[in-house]
């Protein structure tokens, strides 16, 4: 077992592993920039290291300062956590160079997940379906019009290396095709120094569909079940939840088992997510593999009564996945989470600043995963979440009444959040039914939910 592991990430997911380490009786060093100082992840590590100003191209992104404050704390092991360098292949091939177990996937495996049509093709093969699409990176607007004209409009344009919605464009007609191509490969190169584009059969209003995997060194894998992820403004997910009301037991079953095929033959290591679209026939398309923990990874703890963090840290420390997870994985309940963002709830505009006053919700089935606390700051710099509010009951119902529950008790003062958006959604009446599609917020009357 590791000795000490460095934390390369910040806020509530630096914390999360924190817990996770000393559940396993494991020192911790965490890293922060300026803007970070009186953080609590600082506070509560058993070692803090200042990395840099509060940009985070110099702090948290620099892979240097990193791997330095390793170095001087002599750990033997670093977690990424989610973002920043957490699918950084680059920066798990210097961890394993300079002797530091990377607590994630072989370098690899996160390259090859990270280039989207490569995955697509390597899910392909492994019979996993996908949406009809380009063969690989789209090499001149003739083949992109040649193979919109294929698969037929509308269609997805998306950014090969991308995420978050940035390098992705729909196009309905083929007069759009060209202009909208530029305007992804531009904005693809801005944001991840890459314009390579490939193309995909766009669904109109599907469910965003996810499984959790583990899968260990010695060729086991393991899925823990799916999340629904369809509530979405611009493509980033506000509330999700365990199980999905669209995926039956048999549909469950058979993606697992071709998911545990899939995983063991690429190679993949550790936590990991498989994203999927589902239409309007219930069919479910591969999108992406997400080659890290999420952020929505506590629903899927809720269910399996699994520690996710803690079984990441166990795998890379060289254990078996029969001594992390019992077979067959059994789901109990019904989970939800909703992010908790220093945004306007009418207008998303961001609400940076200092929380004057703070109620944390509690009792059974409630869990509150945050790094804020009153008179802390929440900085500009960085992602606006401020907590993640996570409800478990023995079915949806009682997830739902004590979401609500738990919101209505959740006091933030100081700074907008997204809460009183929360609680119209656990009122809507399509949400109650379960009737969901990434749309979802727009058929609410969300104005600034589009895309």
């Amino acid at each position: 077992m590791f000795h000490k592991i460095l934390i390369a990430n910040r806020g509530e997911i630096a914390l999360r592993v924190i817990c996770a380490c000393k559940d396993l009786g494991i020192r911790t060093v965490a890293v922060y920039s300026e803007a970070d100082r009186h953080s609590l992840h600082v506070r509560f590590a058993d070692e803090a290291i200042c990395i840099g100003p509060a940009k985070s191209s110099r702090s948290y992104l620099d892979i240097p300062a990193v791997i330095s404050a390793a170095e001087i704390t002599n750990v033997d092991a670093i977690h990424p956590g989610y973002g920043f360098l957490s699918e950084n292949a680059g920066f798990a091939e210097v961890c394993e160079a300079s002797g530091i177990k990377f607590i994630g996937p072989p370098p690899p495996v996160t390259r090859n997940m990270g280039l989207k049509q490569r995955a697509r093709a390597e899910m392909r093969e492994a019979g996993v379906p996908i949406l009809p699409g380009s063969e690989g990176i789209l090499q001149s607007p003739e083949e992109a019009l040649d193979t919109a004209e294929r698969i037929g409009y509308p269609i997805m344009l998306k950014a090969s290396a991308g995420g978050g919605g940035r390098g992705m464009r729909i196009v309905r007609e083929t007069s759009e095709l060209p202009n909208l191509m530029a305007q992804a490969q531009s904005e693809a190169q801005a944001a991840f120094s890459s314009p390579d584009l490939y193309m995909e059969k766009l669904i109109e209003a599907p469910r965003h569909i996810e499984f959790q995997v583990l899968a260990d060194e010695y060729g086991n894998a393991a899925v823990l079940g799916e999340r629904e992820c369809s509530i979405q403004r611009r493509h980033q997910k506000l509330l999700e939840e365990a199980p999905s009301t669209a995926v039956s037991p048999d549909l469950r079953r058979i993606m697992s088992q071709r998911l545990e095929e899939a995983m063991i033959r690429i190679g993949y290591r550790n936590a990991g997510t498989v994203e999927f679209l589902m239409d309007e026939n219930g069919d479910l398309y591969f999108i992406e593999v997400n080659a890290r923990i999420q952020v929505e990874h506590p629903v899927s703890e809720a269910i399996s009564g699994i520690d996710l963090v803690k079984s990441q840290i166990l795998i890379a420390a060289g254990h078996r996945l029969e001594e992390i997870v019992r077979r067959p994985v059994e789901l109990n309940g019904h989970a939800i989470e909703c992010r908790i963002n220093a945004e306007n709830p009418d207008t998303f505009a961001p609400s940076p600043g200092r929380i004057t006053g703070l109620n944390l919700p509690g009792g059974i089935g409630v869990r509150v995963d945050t790094a804020a606390y009153t008179d802390g700051v929440i900085p500009p710099y960085y992602d606006s979440l401020v907590a993640k509010l996570i409800t478990h009951g023995k079915d949806r119902s009682e997830a739902i009444a004590r979401m609500r529950r738990a919101l209505d008790m959740f006091v933030v003062e100081g700074i907008y959040t997204t809460i009183p958006l929360h609680q119209q959604i656990l009122r809507n009446e399509d949400f109650l039914a379960g009737r969901l599609d990434t749309k979802f917020l727009s058929r609410m009357g969300v104005a600034s939910a589009r895309a």
